[in-house]
């Protein structure tokens, strides 16, 4: 039977032909032979695949699509076949993205040019060599029904790498959503929790897996035994899959079963636990496991099924192993679970809470929490303070006290789109290692970090909210210190004010014309192909370079600690390089030179896109997440190259993806203009550049400055004016009330 074609919506249609939205509803106005809808709604109308790619081939856009997004297309197409011949299941897709990562560049080009029944044929004897190295991996059938799918996934892995078709994969078949309750732990997060635990733990356990983001945190910072297990037996497989591919080295175990009933691990004593477990789960087996010798802290009630993950997490530590463990707020303060609490502190078995601000991972509107465990030693040290951070009123202050220093440099948010995770990690961890260090001689940050003694904390609520706790250690703060903070925060917005007002009052903007100005454009691969260009990136190390039509140069050198690290983080916010050598464990990284263009991998508004290399990022090394351009001189203008590249029709244009979306380098554009005018244009978009970087330092000095006022206002420290400064509009009853 004839396999249907599927209907793809116009946002679809731009991606596969590497255009934007505009673009589309251009091409359904002007050219007649446009593909009529074939389903949907008159807004939302749907358009025969089949038609669309045939109409996009014969104008040449049908190879503007890159592997991922093919990868996409096929997999929607499956989904809405009639399915005969299929398997239908993502398990044998995942085993294959594993066995074909393991093959080189010109095997996986002959496979995906084999004949349908001997693409069927290498499938399923690559799929079920992968099996072998994957405990629990069930049996694999493809199907006629599967060659396009199956072609696309060779394809994706040959040109993309592995790590790339996963991420289809997931976002397809997998569904990180409310659906399945399943979601994947933010990496900067999953890095946060891994640097929680000190030294290098060899061996870590994740009893609650999920994609295995933690346990390759892990991975990057020294571990060599990664053991995990989930509920749902496709994650499992992904976990296994994923770190298989981002740790070759490590010894991986991933088991699939409920961890609270059926522990895969019941003699595992671990050097470090990392969990991210299901929040509010009322049927995690209270009855059946009253009388487990996990709970030496306390029967955890029906509603406190994260209480159990904690217990479950040392229960699996060596003692003096440390775990961490990311808990929703009502964690620390439920009447329910103030027994197991109080016996957690009086234990010394919890060593810290850190608050983190709203928007660092799911579910986006709570401000969840850190829990660092650590398992009692016979015989150790007693413990007699528990650390408390507040990274939200931490990241606000853009550096703590002292902050108005480093305004400009870090940026505190509340939204996931705005976490500053260089300064939340550079509080919590800071703290936790000073702590960790000599409890007894911690001194602690006013408002963000505070040391609580034990007696203090087993009252009749064991209330461990770390804002109510850290609250306190405000008022400690020097009246004359806060006072001259707050001079220097408010020359220092004075100063930035003056700047931005001489870098806005700039003129010599024309308009074009009666028309828009239009010009020709080349990719960025057509300009890496002729050598105007080289493309770079951060890659495992050794990782292969494939043709993947972007022109990319893999050489780099392995990490130095002794180097900093630019992230997309630092374009965003206009800082130096704040990133962690740590990080790039096991990659080889490129170091940026004066006069490369940066531009950041992961699309959103929250900042600019792109800036140009100079003295401050020259040899730093280049982040994950970031595109390394480094342009002959000859032939292109740096500046003029960043502002294209950056653009925002130019970024949604060579972007892929639902909820994160992922910039294909090669797919950006670059207008062909004489050396002369782009040097005209560059110098423009310097400009432009340095009028973001003005306004932005200058908001962040205004809201430093304020917040330190409110702050000592309210903490006692200042004290208001005797008289309203003049030319304030603030006045009593009237001009003329009684005072």
């Amino acid at each position: 039977m004839p396999q249907s074609s599927a209907q793809v919506t116009a946002a679809e249609i731009s991606r596969i032909a590497g255009v934007t939205r505009a673009t589309v509803s251009n091409w359904r106005r002007r050219h007649e032979d446009f593909p009529a809808p074939s389903g949907g709604t008159d807004s939302s109308p749907l358009y025969d695949l089949e038609s669309v790619r045939a109409w996009l081939s014969a104008r040449g856009h049908v190879s503007a699509a890159p592997p991922t997004e093919e990868l996409r297309t096929t997999l929607r197409l499956r989904a809405q076949s009639d399915g005969s011949g299929g398997s239908g299941a993502p398990e044998g897709l995942l085993l294959l993205v594993l066995a074909a990562a393991g093959r080189s560049p010109e095997e996986l080009t002959a496979v995906t040019e084999s004949p349908d029944a001997d693409l069927i044929a290498q499938a399923q004897r690559d799929a079920a060599t992968a099996a072998e190295s994957v405990p629990a991996a069930g049996p694999v059938r493809f199907g006629v029904g599967d060659t396009p799918v199956l072609r696309a996934l060779y394809a994706c892995v040959r040109d993309e790498g592995g790590q790339a078709a996963l991420g289809v994969l997931a976002e397809r078949e997998l569904e990180d959503s409310a659906a399945s309750g399943a979601y994947l732990t933010p990496a900067p997060l999953a890095d946060l929790l891994a640097r929680l635990i000190p030294g290098s733990p060899a061996g870590v356990l994740d009893p609650a897996c999920g994609g295995g983001t933690l346990l390759a945190a892990a991975a990057r910072r020294g571990a060599r035994e990664l053991y995990g297990q989930d509920n749902l037996p496709v994650q499992a497989l992904r976990s296994a899959v994923s770190l298989r591919l981002t740790a070759p080295e490590a010894a991986v175990t991933v088991r699939a079963a409920d961890s609270l009933r059926a522990d895969a691990f019941p003699d595992l004593l671990a050097d470090a636990v990392l969990c991210n477990p299901p929040y509010g789960v009322r049927d995690w087996g209270h009855d059946e496991l009253a009388y487990d010798p996990r709970w030496s802290y306390g029967v955890p009630a029906r509603a406190e099924s994260e209480l159990a993950w904690v217990q479950h997490a040392l229960a699996h530590l060596a003692p003096g192993g440390h775990a961490a463990v990311l808990l929703p707020p009502a964690t620390a303060g439920r009447a329910s679970g103030r027994r197991v609490r109080a016996e957690l502190v009086r234990s010394g078995a919890l060593r810290a809470v850190i608050a983190l601000p709203a928007g660092a991972s799911v579910p986006l509107h709570v401000g969840l929490q850190v829990w660092v465990l650590q398992r009692p030693e016979p015989g150790g040290p007693a413990r007699k303070s528990v650390l408390f951070v507040d990274t939200a009123a931490g990241s606000a202050t853009a550096g703590g006290r002292g902050g108005a220093a480093a305004i400009g440099r870090t940026r505190g948010g509340s939204r996931s789109a705005s976490v500053d995770w260089e300064a939340i990690t550079a509080h919590a961890v800071g703290a936790w290692h000073a702590f960790a260090e000599n409890p007894d001689t911690f001194e602690g940050e006013p408002g963000v970090a505070h040391a609580v003694g034990v007696v203090d904390l087993l009252d009749d609520v064991v209330d461990l909210t770390p804002a109510r706790l850290v609250r306190a250690s405000r008022a400690e703060v020097d009246p004359a210190e806060l006072s001259a903070e707050v001079d220097t925060a408010r020359l220092g917005l004075m100063g930035a004010a003056r700047s931005l007002a001489r870098t806005a009052g700039r003129e010599g903007w024309s308009a074009a014309g009666a028309s828009v100005r239009e010009w020709r454009t080349a990719t960025v691969s057509d300009l890496t192909r002729g050598g105007a260009l080289t493309l770079l990136r951060t890659v495992p190390e050794g990782a292969r370079s494939r043709a993947d039509g972007d022109g990319s140069d893999r050489k780099g050198t392995r990490p130095d600690t002794a180097r900093a690290v630019l992230t997309g983080s630092d374009i965003a916010r206009g800082s130096s390089p704040t990133g962690d050598p740590a990080e790039l464990s096991g990659h080889t990284a490129p170091v940026i030179a004066a006069g490369d263009v940066l531009v950041r991998a992961i699309a959103s508004a929250d900042g600019p896109m792109s800036r140009v290399a100079g003295e401050e990022e020259a040899g730093a090394l280049l982040g994950l997440h970031v595109h390394l351009f480094r342009p002959d001189p000859k032939r292109l203008d740096a500046w003029f190259l960043a502002g294209f590249l950056g653009s925002e029709e130019n970024i949604a244009g060579a972007s892929t993806g639902s909820t994160v979306l992922t910039v294909s380098p090669g797919r950006l554009r670059v207008p062909l203009l004489p050396l002369e005018e782009q040097r005209r244009y560059g110098e423009a978009f310097r400009h432009v550049h340095e009028l973001g970087a003005e306004a932005r330092r200058a908001s962040l000095l205004a809201e430093e400055t304020a917040r330190l006022l409110a702050g000592g206002l309210t903490g006692g420290q200042l004290l208001p004016a005797r008289e309203a400064p003049e030319g304030s509009s603030v006045r009593g009853r009237g001009d003329d009330s009684p005072h």
